[in-house]
């Protein structure tokens, strides 16, 4: 698996993510369809940011345990795997 088509997904998924302002003057974003994916913080900028890392967070528990993640075909090399 190439970083940059890994990259290239993460962006892809990124750019679909829905972001609005909450009463409390926090921002929610999450990605409509990868479920339980989301984001809050106080400012847009932290949002995007927080929404980025428990995409990637959750991403490569997907990968690790080798679950379907919609829209991107992976195949991984458990030899390549190290326990740390």
């Amino acid at each position: 698996m190439g970083m940059n088509m890994l990259t290239e997904f993460i962006a892809k998924k990124l750019k679909t993510a829905k972001y609005k302002l909450l009463e409390d003057g926090t921002y929610f974003g999450h990605m409509p369809s990868i479920r339980g994916v989301w984001g809050n913080a106080r400012t847009l900028r932290d949002c995007k940011e927080e929404l980025r890392e428990v995409f990637e967070e959750w991403l490569i528990i997907k990968i690790m345990n080798r679950e379907k993640v919609p829209g991107f075909d992976f195949k991984v090399d458990r030899r390549l795997l190290v326990k740390q």
